[in-house]
């Protein structure tokens, strides 16, 4: 579904995020763009997640120790990086009505999620940026459904995306190196459209990153992201993605305080992935 850019996407696009062009829009459009010539289709087999290749995002080094943080992998892909020719890199599949994408805010409708000390919620932060990014997109003339955890419509879901919205844990995990801060995103670990979901995956890290300034935390990402029980009910032909915004404790600033700024991260990534930049 490649969208020519039109005006009124870009004037809606500024209402809705009150962010109007300038130097720093422009470094973040320009980095969504070289993500998706810069996506990893030769790292992908029938029964891999799409995740990056290193260099992709800008990370902190491998973790020694987490603690029993998020599982943390101490050995990240080193496969070699391709570049794929511009026919082989992959669009979403045209269709006749605006671009349809679900928005599934984690653990909403069925439980709290991680919790702070202090009584701070994973759920309550995933329902608001997920409410910010679909207001966002619906000014840019997106259908969006909202979608819950357990939602009886992700049964055979179809749409152009679906994106989950999480947080990670609210511990410190004081010995973990690098800290326990960042995001990470990542697909299926058996994806049925595994270079849509590459595209995506790499859109959604390349411009959370610009957008935010936080680093892909890729040692961290689990089986339960890459095994999501979501991928499993939706149809099969729908790329999907689950994206952990931040740590609840090391990142709670910008989780809580700017939501705003995670929320246009991920439409951005969106956009990228979609094909029509605002």
């Amino acid at each position: 579904m490649a969208r020519q850019k039109g005006g009124h996407a870009s004037a809606a696009y500024e209402e809705a995020t009150g962010v109007m062009p300038n130097a720093s829009r422009l470094v973040v459009v320009v980095s969504c763009v070289a993500a998706i010539g810069a996506m990893v289709y030769g790292l992908l087999g029938p029964r891999q997640p799409a995740e990056l290749a290193p260099g992709l995002i800008p990370s902190h080094p491998a973790p020694s120790s987490t603690s029993g943080a998020s599982s943390a992998d101490s050995s990240p892909s080193t496969a070699p990086l391709t570049t794929p020719s511009a026919d082989s890199v992959p669009t979403v599949n045209p269709s006749a009505g605006p671009p349809h994408v679900g928005i599934v805010a984690g653990h909403s409708g069925h439980d709290a999620g991680a919790v702070c000390p202090d009584g701070l919620t994973e759920v309550e932060i995933n329902l608001d940026i997920a409410e910010r990014v679909a207001h966002i997109l619906r000014a840019l003339g997106y259908q969006v459904d909202l979608l819950e955890e357990f939602d009886s419509r992700l049964n055979d879901y179809r749409a152009d995306a679906l994106i989950s919205i999480h947080a990670d844990s609210c511990v410190d995990y004081p010995n973990a190196t690098p800290p326990a801060s960042g995001f990470k995103v990542t697909s299926v670990v058996d994806s049925m459209v595994p270079e849509a979901e590459a595209r995506l995956v790499t859109c959604l890290a390349q411009c959370y990153a610009a957008r935010t300034g936080m680093y892909f935390h890729r040692n961290s990402i689990t089986p339960d992201m890459s095994q999501y029980h979501t991928f499993y009910e939706i149809d099969g032909q729908t790329p999907g993605a689950i994206i952990e915004t931040g740590f609840m404790m090391r990142d709670r600033q910008m989780l809580t305080e700017r939501a705003d700024l995670v929320a246009r991260g991920i439409v951005d990534g969106i956009i990228c992935f979609i094909g029509e930049e605002p």
